[in-house]
């Protein structure tokens, strides 16, 4: 990051991938404010405002991004830092912003190999109360590797800079600073 320049810092990812801890990282290295996602969606479910279930995903993200986009462009037009985490960003955000806006907008996906979930679910399941302390931590197997193979193609696919985490978590995180 050049000094003196201001960014978005967006970070995706399906549940247990590190997407808190990352976007901690980053408020410790840049001194940016971060705003989980998963905050605002239960603000606005636990007021009411919504009868949108927190199982519903893709109703979320229908729900949430127009919100979280707005946020994105006024810290933009402010000459805000931030940087926000979630699972509710879809892989064509870049559809809603002018060219102006993309410039100053950085997107990094985590994505978890099939065999790292498999051969790590016990360690992966132990950070998930690495900066929250989750009330319900239990996780399925398959479906975290269905939702990361899902994730890994739609980066692909929408060509989003995404860090594949294979063996060792620690230095693909470092890799994921370097934004």
């Amino acid at each position: 990051m050049i000094e003196g320049e201001n960014m978005i810092i967006l970070i995706s990812g399906t549940t247990h991938t590190g997407k808190t801890n990352l976007a901690q990282r980053l408020l410790e290295k840049y001194k940016f404010p971060y705003l989980s996602i998963d905050h605002l969606k239960m603000g606005l479910i636990r007021s009411g405002n919504t009868d949108i279930s927190v199982e519903d995903d893709d109703s979320l993200t229908e729900y949430l991004w127009p919100i979280v986009r707005e946020i994105i462009k006024t810290n933009i037009e402010n000459r805000q830092n931030l940087i926000i985490e979630g699972c509710y960003i879809p892989f064509d955000w870049r559809v809603d912003f002018e060219k102006e806006y993309l410039s100053e907008i950085k997107y990094i996906c985590i994505v978890m190999s099939e065999e790292y979930i498999k051969n790590n679910i016990d360690v992966i399941t132990s950070y998930g109360n690495v900066v929250e302390k989750r009330l319900d931590d239990a996780l399925d197997v398959n479906s975290m590797i269905e939702e990361n193979n899902y994730n890994l193609e739609m980066c692909k696919i929408n060509g989003l800079r995404y860090i594949l985490i294979e063996s060792d978590y620690e230095r693909n995180l470092e890799t994921a600073l370097q934004i």
